[in-house]
């Protein structure tokens, strides 16, 4: 009994600890990655200011001070892009970069495929739902996918879907397929009921899932027969 209790009680204790521990790793990857972006400039500042304040400087040298700084700083200039992506001059102005940027080879690829993913991802499509439910990697397991365009396929003349697929409990990796249109599974999800749904792994998801194509083909002929 008192083994049976510790099992319990351990096993009880990781499954309360476990949710919080996902949720840092998510904020911290997120958080570093924006603290990141900010780290030279305060860097910078910092290195200025060591000639005129060296000891002011010298407090604020600290990696925990400068992460924090680099993360307010950070947040400042999206709020800031924000705002001005929202004004005509600031669209305008944002164009003349996107313009500048088209026109380095490698860069253009980079920047402009993500730009056309992010887009995609923002607004949904006419016609066609965003989230749908993929067979993955094998038939009769389902993913949870989102759609990027489709295409014609040569020859047969079938309308294929690109299909990001994100990976779990990080959503910034994952696959991509090429999937025929009629294969996938339509949802009524929104892409936040979807994000909450792969980052939870499965924990935050409604207590039904929409029937495969193919599911339903068969119940029709069910029915008939």
């Amino acid at each position: 009994m008192p083994r049976l209790r510790l099992k319990r009680y351990l096993i009880t204790g990781l499954l309360t600890f476990l949710p919080l521990w996902v949720t840092f790793l998510v904020f911290k990857f997120v958080f570093g990655l924006l603290a990141n972006l900010g780290a030279p400039l305060v860097s910078g500042f910092v290195a200025v200011l060591n000639l005129w304040a060296p000891q002011t400087a010298a407090e604020l040298d600290q990696s925990w001070t400068i992460n924090i700084m680099a993360l307010v700083l950070t947040l400042i200039a999206l709020y800031i892009i924000g705002f001005f992506a929202n004004w005509v001059i600031g669209q305008r102005l944002l164009h003349a970069f996107d313009t500048l940027l088209q026109r380095i080879p490698l860069v253009q690829t980079i920047y402009g495929g993500t730009k056309k993913l992010t887009t995609v991802l923002q607004n949904k499509p006419s016609g066609l739902q965003r989230v749908v439910l993929v067979d993955f990697p094998r038939r009769g397991m389902k993913v949870v996918g989102f759609v990027t365009r489709t295409m014609m396929e040569e020859g047969t003349g079938r309308e294929m879907a690109a299909v990001y697929i994100p990976t779990t409990p990080n959503p910034t990796g994952g696959y991509l397929e090429v999937v025929p249109l009629d294969e996938l599974t339509p949802t009524d999800w929104t892409m936040d009921q979807a994000m909450a749904f792969i980052i939870s792994g499965g924990a935050v998801a409604p207590d039904t899932l929409p029937a495969s194509p193919s599911a339903s083909r068969a119940d029709i002929n069910e029915d008939r027969a």
